[in-house]
């Protein structure tokens, strides 16, 4: 059976007790061993050196160990131990060459190779072949009994040792039957095992809790080769299946999974160098967590340089992505499970505690991208909310069933996108960023409701502002007994139409009754402020609006028309009712009366300041005195007080000041215009002259030429005293009427002077020009009388002929003449 082509081998230790590390891994990785997890089969073979261990392993399993060349003489031909894999068994079977015991190379005292190799062969071998000579049994001092001693001793050094399969291999079987040799091999084994010390653990532990001893018996290859070649056949059958239940393997506790089988076999042959008794099961445990740390290392960094996951954590970077949990968590677990797979064999304790720490690394590993993906869904939920909860807002939905709907919507999404982008191999909680998105929502809610009850609040005070500052200050400005009642009235008025409307406009949103009874009494306050500020503001101006009042009043009659002083008004009373009507305004403002409680101070102002002080009233006025000395009114709370006393008498007193010099001015006119009505002389003076001037009188009766000179005369004189305005004149004083007389005498003479030239020089075409001078003395008698042609905007132009110069002069028309 040439099985060689099929089979790989590599040294495992050498002569010198040095273990081939780099070789082992070179052989698993050409035969794939890690592959096979638990379903592989360690068989080792010791025996004397020269019985022929390396051929029966070559013609047994197909290996490709060196054999022994007979031509050559009996010597050593294995050094050390050597390993290779048997072509065409299953499961996959490792077979290990020992180097042969009792050679003369090593010596007779050199028996720790022997010793080491043979505990190395119990620790990873589920079955040990013991190569012995048919003619050794039964007797005492038989090759084989130290070797049998060795393995018996060294199997004492293991801790919790597992049970191992010990094949004897009879060679070059005689004519005695098997059934006959076998009793006597088993006999000669037990004898042995009695005899070797053991610890006081295993004092009575009979030996088949340690092995299971099978016997079978092989033909010479010398001499019977065919027959020797069909046997080993047949013993080939019995490995297969070998670690099945009932196969040729032992009970494989202390098995290790394949791809910890050198790292397993290294440390092993350490310790046995080291002198130190092996536990098994502490080194299973200590293989386990090598190699599954191992694993868990390489999964980490295939998870770290994985494509797909490379591209999510790029991703999530500047955006959500679609999926991403169940993306992250089926690399996860498809990571997971490559580590299950390698790891499934290795001790259970040690895999999931491996595991288990792979994870919180994998998790620990995609924990940012996971915060990174609920921080983008935080976000857009939050601006969705925002969005939308405005569009609701301007659509005229209730602002508490806007701001309930939208945060329930969103809040919902958001967990739902959370359940989307959940990991399943973490159980972590998105609660911190659900009550973070919580709170910048009620905080976005909260602002906008601050923001839009302000502007409604606003809203409001401004149509207060608006329907209260122009009519109160108008109600104001005609002061009179009614003012504040209509102000009252007016506040009363406008604030419950505001009140009643802000009331409606706030009831979407959600407050409760003690912000909303705030809310309202704020903005009645707010009215009630606009009122008193207006109040006080026009408070400021109060001596303009009295000027104002009285200059309206004593200026203009009853039906408003502008007042010409002739002389029969009675200044006084005019001048009384007007400082009245002024002080009346004076008194209104003195005090806001927003409350209908009567006061005293439109008595106190018109006792002291406007009524007549006689000789019975001189004691009751001081008294009035003293009571604007102060700086309050009498029943009027400080807050209510415009204007104190002490102010109403300064003002009151400037206010006289101011008004004296109106009063002045028209006392001054009545008089004149009483002297320019009364230019007739005395009756006394006009008897006089009608007595002395009789003979005059009679003279122009009896000459009639007389009286058309006089006529002319009369009208020049009567032009002039047009023209001129001597009544107008003399109506400020004698001495300005002469010198403003002496300055127009001169130009108005030439005017009238002029105008009869044009008159006279007017062309007579076809008409006699002595029928035009009645008509140019009427035309000039009308311009006299009146005084229109002469000057028809008040003055006169009058040009000299001698010199060409021009002279202006204003002429005033008496449109009382």
């Amino acid at each position: 059976m040439d099985k060689n082509s099929e089979c790989s081998s590599t040294q495992v230790i050498d002569g010198d007790g040095t273990f081939n590390a780099a070789g082992v891994d070179n052989f698993m990785k050409e035969v794939k061993l890690a592959e096979y997890g638990l379903s592989y089969a360690v068989v080792s073979i010791m025996g004397p050196q020269s019985s022929g261990k390396s051929t029966l392993l070559n013609n047994l399993f197909g290996t490709n160990f060196r054999e022994m060349d007979a031509f050559k003489g009996r010597s050593q031909t294995t050094k050390g131990i050597w390993m290779a894999n048997c072509a065409g068994i299953e499961p996959c079977t490792i077979v290990m060459d020992l180097e042969g015991t009792d050679g003369r190379e090593r010596g007779e005292d050199d028996t720790a190779f022997e010793k080491q190799s043979a505990l190395f062969a119990l620790a990873v071998s589920d079955i040990v072949l013991i190569n012995m000579w048919c003619h050794d049994i039964g007797r005492e001092q038989a090759a084989n009994k130290p070797l049998l001693k060795t393995v018996f001793q060294v199997m004492m050094r293991l801790f919790s040792p597992r049970k191992t399969t010990l094949l004897f291999v009879i060679r070059d079987k005689t004519r005695t039957p098997l059934e006959n040799l076998e009793p006597v091999l088993r006999e000669d084994i037990q004898k042995i095992w009695d005899n070797v010390p053991k610890p006081q653990a295993h004092k009575e532990t009979p030996l088949s809790e340690f092995f299971n001893v099978e016997v079978v018996a092989l033909s010479s290859y010398e001499e019977k080769e065919e027959q020797f070649r069909e046997q080993v056949a047949n013993l080939r059958q019995r490995f297969f299946h070998s670690i099945a239940p009932g196969g040729l393997a032992g009970d494989r506790r202390g098995v290790v999974p394949a791809s910890g089988f050198s790292f397993s076999a290294q440390q092993i042959w350490k310790v046995i160098k080291e002198n130190k008794d092996l536990d098994l099961p502490a080194h299973k445990v200590m293989v386990a967590t090598v190699r599954c740390e191992e694993i868990a290392n390489e999964k980490l960094a295939s998870f770290v340089t994985n494509e797909v996951w490379c591209e999510l954590d790029e991703a999530v970077q500047s955006g959500p992505v679609p999926g991403f949990g169940k993306k992250l968590s089926s690399i996860l677990d498809t990571c997971l499970s490559e580590y299950d797979a390698e790891a499934t064999f290795f001790d259970d304790g040690v895999r999931s505690s491996k595991r288990k720490q792979l994870e919180e690394k994998l998790l620990q590993l995609v924990q940012p991208a996971y915060q990174s993906m609920l921080g983008h869904i935080r976000s857009q939920a939050l601006e969705k909310f925002k969005e939308t909860f405005d569009k609701a807002l301007a659509g005229g939905e209730g602002f508490s069933v806007a701001a309930r709907n939208c945060t329930k919507l969103y809040m919902t999404q958001f967990d739902e996108r959370c359940t989307d982008a959940t990991i399943m191999q973490a159980d972590w909680d998105s609660s911190r960023t659900r009550d973070k998105l919580k709170r910048e929502i009620d905080s976005h809610v909260t602002a906008v409701w601050t923001s839009k009850l302000s502007e409604l609040t606003n809203l409001y005070e401004t149509k207060l502002n608006e329907s209260l500052s122009g009519p109160v200050e108008a109600l104001l400005d005609g002061a009179n007994d009614e003012t504040w009642s209509s102000i009252r009235k007016l506040l009363r008025r406008e604030t419950e139409l505001a009140v009643s409307s802000f009331e409606l406009a706030i009831s979407g949103f959600d407050m409760d009754e003690e912000t909303r009874s705030k809310m309202l009494l704020s903005l009645k306050d707010y009215a009630r402020s606009v009122v008193e500020s207006k109040s006080k503001e026009e408070s400021g101006r109060v001596l303009i609006r009295m000027k104002d009042r009285f200059s309206t009043i004593f200026s203009h009659d009853s039906d408003s028309m502008p007042r010409v002083w002739t002389g029969k008004e009675d200044i006084r009373a005019i001048t009384k009712t007007a400082r009245s009507s002024s002080l009346k305004m004076l008194s209104v403002m003195a005090a806001i009366r927003l409350e209908d409680e009567p006061d005293k101070i439109e008595s106190t102002l018109s006792l002291a300041l406007v009524e007549p002080r006689t000789a019975g009233t001189t004691n009751r006025s001081l008294s009035l005195d003293d009571s604007l000395a102060s700086s309050t009114w009498e029943e009027v709370p400080a807050s209510r007080t415009l204007i104190t006393p002490v102010q109403c008498k300064s003002i009151w007193r400037q206010f006289k000041t101011e008004t004296e010099y109106t009063v002045t001015q028209a006392i001054a006119a009545q008089e004149a215009s009483k002297r320019s009505n009364n230019w007739l002389p005395p009756p006394w003076a006009i008897v006089a002259l009608v007595v002395l001037g009789f003979n005059e009188f009679m003279t122009l009766l009896r000459n009639p030429l007389y009286l058309g000179v006089i006529f002319v005369a009369f009208l020049l004189v009567k032009a002039l005293w047009v023209q001129l305005d001597i009544a107008g004149e003399f109506r400020n004083g004698a001495l300005p009427g002469l010198l403003s007389l002496s300055t127009k005498f001169l130009p108005t003479v030439m005017n009238l002077l002029k105008k009869l030239a044009e008159e006279g020089q007017m062309p007579a075409s076809g008409a006699d020009p002595r029928r035009n001078s009645p008509l140019a003395a009427k035309s000039f008698q009308n311009s006299v009388n009146n005084g229109g042609d002469l000057s028809s905007t008040g003055s006169s132009t009058i040009t000299s002929s001698e010199n060409g110069t021009e002279y202006s002069s204003p002429v005033r028309h008496d449109k009382t003449m």
